[in-house]
């Protein structure tokens, strides 16, 4: 159990406010996120609280949305209990099923994926993890090399394995994210998922035939030039952790870097972009 900090935000307009605030606190290292009527609360550990962080946040001088909160010191949390208390099992049509251990396994699906989170709730529930799973039934992972940039829980390295990867490097700069990939990995009798603590300097010197890229604008703006030139000739680059609004400055930075554009599926304004190497 460890000391957690609660922020209690109340967004309007709330439904897109509560979808921006998500993505943008993420950035900043929250790690857990409830839906409220009015908002959200998001959870980070006590040790990286910063409000002055929070506050710089450009949501919050937004003329077009209104944020109050609140903060709490919490003693502590039993994330096992908190877990079991919100979460709900999540389908993509009878293709995959992602559930936690104490809900019952489900025999009609394709596969079936078994997560227990450290501190996140990155599981199949956001928008951005339904739509990375969905496209990736789209592309051939058979005998591929695969590169899962921000794993969190290790829900797509593990998916890529069960699509039948050669190898799976799965990449995070937070130290529990990259132990959870890990235990989840074996949880699901995983073996060719490899969980690296690092960002986008770890990939000097490796290529990819597929990377997954679930993560937000500004990092993938950032490190654009860093995954192409990790891709090999015909790799398939899959991004998602950003709003339809901020799909001209995606498209933009990958066509400046040479790669084609495929086709993009949205979610509730979310949105994940496929592209390819020539």
């Amino acid at each position: 159990m460890k000391d957690y900090f609660v922020v209690d935000l109340q967004v309007k307009p709330v439904d897109d406010g509560r979808d921006i605030l998500i993505a943008l606190m993420d950035s900043i290292g929250y790690d857990s996120f409830e839906e409220t009527p009015q908002g959200l609360k998001a959870y980070i550990l006590s040790e990286d609280f910063d409000e002055s962080a929070l506050k710089a946040l450009p949501l919050f001088s937004n003329p077009d949305y209104s944020i109050s909160y609140v903060t709490e010191k919490l003693a502590t949390i039993n994330w096992n209990e908190e877990w079991e208390r919100h979460y709900e099992p999540v389908s993509l049509n009878k293709d995959l099923y992602i559930r936690a251990p104490f809900h019952e396994a489900q025999g009609d699906y394709r596969f079936e994926i078994v997560i227990e989170p450290k501190m996140s709730f990155g599981t199949g529930h956001h928008f951005t993890t339904r739509l990375m799973s969905a496209a990736m039934f789209n592309l051939d992972f058979q005998a591929k090399d695969v590169l899962d940039m921000g794993t969190g829980t290790g829900i797509l390295a593990i998916l890529a394995e069960k699509l039948e990867a050669n190898s799976i490097l799965a990449i995070d700069n937070f130290d529990w994210a990259v132990e959870n990939t890990a235990e989840n990995a074996e949880r699901n009798g995983c073996t060719k998922v490899e969980a690296l603590h690092g960002d986008a300097s770890a990939l000097s010197g490796r290529d990819f035939n597929i990377i997954l890229a679930n993560i937000n604008r500004n990092v993938l703006l950032e490190d654009m030039k860093v995954y192409v030139a990790s891709m090999r000739p015909g790799a398939d680059l899959l991004l998602s952790g950003f709003f339809d609004y901020d799909f001209s400055l995606i498209d933009e930075a990958a066509k400046a870097e040479g790669l084609s554009f495929v086709n993009k599926i949205e979610e509730n304004r979310w949105q994940c972009c496929h592209y390819k190497k020539s």
